[in-house]
């Protein structure tokens, strides 16, 4: 008799351990693709659901966060002239990822990384109303959080550093950005946005913040390392430089021995024109070429 009740006490302890397994490894595993479509999609319904205050003060801090990524890529770009290229876009694009990563776990609302509520949108959990107003009150977060910290770094000083030429860097930069055509400038904003909303897309599988940052380095470093346009790290490293060039003392001009003529693209009409440019390409590479073609492979009706 003892031992169908010895075979079933180790029957039922094998399965314990089975279930316990399976349970772990659910938990370590990353979800699939059709599991991060429903996730992104009941992101996007919460995102929506939030009061303004709530949208427009994490619409600050991912300004502040992606600005303080763009800061950081210029310090790390002062001198890389002397690197390969290549080498010197690889570095600025794996600090610039700073700013993302900072979004994601940290928490905050990024109009870039948002373009993904399409999703929610075309499932019919949210309308186009709402994803308009969250859309809209994300930006302006974005915009105030980008711009105050662009005047936070230049009231630090900063870029006086280096003998000035992390200024110059930085002047340079945005010189180079406000010169961008229209139509040039629209498609690399448009395959920036593509970059960003997959790093976003692939956070959703992502079951510790290992995961997270993991998925977020490459796809944020191949955008800036490529020269693509990302209108909320504009909205800091335009109005930065164009700080630079109208408030900077002598002493700035004189040490890295130019004028600020020397930066004649760098206008106030030209940031404008880019911003406007780029986050329009933003919004149609994030939402159509990455949310929406998604939701056609795995939540549209059948």
């Amino acid at each position: 008799m003892t031992q169908p009740v010895e075979a079933t006490l180790l029957f039922g302890w094998l399965m314990n351990k089975t279930n316990t397994r399976q349970s772990l490894k659910g938990a370590v595993d990353g979800l699939m693709p059709q599991e991060m479509a429903l996730a992104c999609e009941a992101a996007g319904t919460a995102k929506a659901g939030r009061d303004a205050v709530a949208l427009l003060v994490l619409g600050i801090l991912a300004g502040a966060f992606i600005a303080l990524g763009a800061m950081f890529m210029t310090v790390v770009a002062t001198g890389a002239t002397e690197l390969p290229w290549g080498i010197a876009k690889l570095l600025g694009g794996l600090v610039f990822s700073l700013g993302l990563i900072l979004v994601i776990v940290g928490g905050a609302e990024l109009f870039t990384g948002d373009s993904l509520m399409i999703v929610a949108c075309a499932s019919q959990r949210i309308t186009v109303q709402s994803l308009l107003r969250a859309w809209g009150i994300i930006y302006i977060g974005n915009m105030i959080g980008a711009a105050g910290t662009a005047l936070l770094v230049f009231l630090s000083g900063q870029h006086y550093f280096s003998a000035s030429t992390v200024g110059q860097t930085a002047l340079a930069i945005a010189n180079a950005k406000a010169a961008l055509p229209t139509v040039q400038l629209f498609f690399l904003a448009l395959l920036c946005n593509v970059l960003v909303c997959l790093a976003v897309w692939m956070s959703f599988s992502a079951r510790s913040t290992t995961d997270k940052v993991m998925v977020i380095v490459l796809p944020v470093t191949a955008f800036v390392a490529a020269g693509f346009e990302h209108s909320i790290a504009n909205l800091y490293f335009l109005p930065y430089a164009l700080t630079i060039k109208a408030f900077a003392s002598v002493e700035f001009w004189s040490a890295i021995g130019q004028a600020p003529d020397a930066y004649d693209a760098l206008t106030v009409g030209a940031a404008v024109h880019n911003i406007a440019v780029a986050t329009i390409g933003n919004l149609i590479g994030g939402s159509l070429l990455v949310g929406l073609v998604y939701w056609l492979v795995y939540l549209r009706p059948k």
